[in-house]
């Protein structure tokens, strides 16, 4: 369940409606009064992967369930509401690893030279940001810097620096891997990425 996006989620929520509650939840998402509004061209017609994608767009990723939750909810449909509630608390709680795991990685990782390296190759970094982070006197600084900037661009970024951490810090992911599986029982090695 966990590996499947938002937009997916609340999609399968609102394909599982009846015609008569998805035209009920059209009509409330059109007439919320609070946040952005969602014009009728945009939703009237639409499939019900089309209005997840609207209501992602408009209210992001972190606020659209709980959007949808509500809406649920006034229209009676208390049972969907609940099983897109629980997938938010799922998704939640298995964050990326490399989310996980920062203060682990910024305290344990001491190979830092061939992952910025790897992420210079990958256009994770630019050759500007690489050089101003291989300035910085520490590694801990290092990843720090990683963190506050191109970690934050995209789960890409992330995904390039958990592989290059597997090529050149195999023992340190390996043994925060172990300690995950115990903890996040809902992930597997496997299912590290995302």
């Amino acid at each position: 369940m966990a590996s499947r996006t938002i937009k997916a989620a609340l999609a399968d929520v609102l394909e599982n409606l009846s015609e008569e509650n998805f035209k009920k939840f059209c009509h409330h998402l059109m007439d919320l009064r609070a946040g952005p509004r969602i014009r009728r061209t945009a939703v009237e017609g639409k499939s019900c992967l089309e209005v997840a994608d609207v209501m992602v767009s408009t209210f992001t990723e972190v606020k659209v369930v709980g959007v949808a939750e509500e809406i649920l909810r006034d229209i009676g449909c208390t049972q969907e509401a609940d099983d897109l509630g629980k997938y938010q608390v799922a998704i939640t709680s298995c964050k990326h690893f490399v989310d996980r795991h920062r203060v682990d990685l910024i305290n344990r990782v001491s190979n830092i030279g061939p992952i910025l390296d790897d992420l210079l190759d990958k256009n994770v970094i630019q050759q500007e940001v690489y050089e101003q982070i291989r300035a910085l006197p520490t590694t801990q600084d290092k990843i720090r810097e990683l963190y506050s900037g191109p970690l934050k661009a995209s789960e890409a970024c992330k995904d390039a620096f958990y592989e290059s951490l597997q090529l050149n810090e195999k023992f340190l992911i390996d043994d925060l891997s172990a300690d995950l599986s115990r903890v996040y029982p809902c992930l597997s090695p496997e299912r590290e990425l995302g």
